[in-house]
This record gives structure tokens, sequence and C-alpha cells, in this order.
């Protein structure tokens, strides 16, 4: 069964996926029967299914500074249509499953909201763009539609921001509600294309070099609580940021094994 948000492969009869936490299917409160997501009532037994709503995809207007997006809609007509080198950010909270499902549906968004509210500040701080919002975790970009020449360096120092904010925010959590939040950051540096950018400031681009796949690997390869560089990224912020090298690993969807680098701390 393959998840609808990040294409992991999961074995028949998964309930949430095993990467992203995403739900897969919709099972029955009174009989237990799975149920495709969009079922109103199960197929068994004709129960209504009270399933926790799926996040909607969100405007990135809302979520955007207004002095940040102010600054994307000056600058959209030089965007558009050009190759632009980019640092692509990924991030999610890797134990919202859990609390999802030990909890009333309000309950875990209260929860978890706040901890998605500190990766997108920690975006936005260093003038990076949330361009996605899904389910649990983000897309940011940096370099693009604000220009910066050190976007690669911005990217990872928001990334050390939101793992330390995170993880202050995680152990309130667990004196109050003996729960945990752990977040996973990916980090990949290279070319895309933007097409187009809407009055909503959603952006409509094509990676080129599979940038925006890779970002998605390295996060998915992340532990708990940790964050994935790529040799491109590392190229342009060395020297500012310490890693450890975990050398060449597969990565599914290149031929080759790719070198990956944890970021530790300021350098």
């Amino acid at each position: 069964m393959t998840c609808s948000r990040c294409q992991q492969d999961n074995p028949a009869g998964a309930r949430y996926c095993s990467q992203c936490a995403t739900p897969l299917a919709a099972v029955c409160p009174e009989c237990g029967a799975t149920s495709p997501l969009d079922s109103k009532y199960c197929g068994q037994c004709a129960a209504p299914l009270h399933l926790n709503p799926v996040a909607k995809p969100t405007a990135p207007h809302t979520y955007t500074p207004r002095h940040l997006a102010e600054k994307i809609l000056t600058s959209q007509s030089a965007l558009v249509g050009e190759r632009k080198t980019v640092t692509v950010l990924f991030a999610d909270l890797k134990s919202s499953m859990e609390l999802l499902l030990d909890r009333d549906p309000e309950d875990a968004r209260a929860l978890l909201d706040p901890a998605l509210g500190i990766m997108m500040e920690a975006v936005h701080q260093f003038e990076g763009t949330v361009n996605q919002v899904m389910g649990d975790g983000i897309m940011a970009l940096f370099g693009a539609p604000l220009a910066h020449e050190d976007h690669a360096v911005r990217a990872c120092y928001a990334a050390l921001r939101m793992q330390e904010r995170v993880g202050r925010y995680a152990e309130d959590l667990r004196r109050g509600h003996g729960a945990d939040v752990q977040i996973r950051v990916g980090i990949n540096s290279g070319e895309v294309v933007v097409r187009s950018i809407g009055s909503d400031l959603h952006m409509d681009y094509s990676a080129v070099g599979h940038t925006t796949h890779l970002a998605g690997r390295m996060q998915q390869l992340a532990r708990p609580g940790t964050t994935l560089l790529t040799e491109a990224t590392l190229a342009s912020a060395e020297g500012y940021v310490e890693v450890k090298a975990l050398g060449p690993t597969p990565v599914r969807g290149m031929t080759e094994p790719v070198p990956v680098y944890e970021m530790v701390r300021v350098g």
C-alpha cells in the first residue's frame, strides 16, 4: 500500500504509513474492519466511521509572516521561469502516530500543532519559505523565492533551531502529558525552476537533478531527533556547521550510494 504523502511502500493491511504516520485506511470503531480513507460507513457492519481528519494543505500566505510575504510578492516576476540553486528542507514529527492512536483527535492536534508552529517559525527566522505543510511535516525552500547566497547555511541553522526548540517543547510534553515528540530533518541543495508564484504564495516549480527527491529521502533516513545533509549542502555550509560523516548510503531511487552527513552543531 503506497502512502499518498511520502510514497513509502507499506505492507498490505497497514493502517498508518511506517515513514510519516499518515493514515492509510479508516478503522471501524465497532468491528475493527478497515475501509478506504474517504469512506463514511464501514463496509462490514455499516457503522459510521469517525476518522481523525486528514490535514488539508494550507495556503502558504496563512502562515508566512507579512514582511516575508510582501518581499516574495514584490520579487515574484523576477523569479518565474528562472533556474535557481536552492536548499530544500523536509521535516516531520516522528512520534505523531503514537499520539494520534492513544488520544482524542482534537487533544492530539493540540499537542502536535505547537511543534509544527516551532518548525515553521525556525524556517521564517532565517527567511526561508514554508512551501507545503503535509500532515505533520513541512517542506521549506531557502534561496527562492527570497534570494540568499548563503541559503544552505540558513537551512542548516533553521534545522538546528527547530531541533533545539522542539526538544524543549518535548520536555514540557513529557512532564505534563507523558507524551514525547521528536523531529527528523533532511536537507539537500540543488537546482529548481520556479514556474509560477500565486497570490497565495504557493509556488509551482520543477526540481532539477532530483533536488527535492533527495531532500525527502534524507528526512526519511534520519533517526528521530537528527538532521541529515547531503554532500551538496555541506559543500556550501562547510565551516558553519559541524557534521559527522555517515559514509555512502543506499538511497531509494538513486543508482549509486549517496554520501550522507549528520549535522551535530554550529561550526
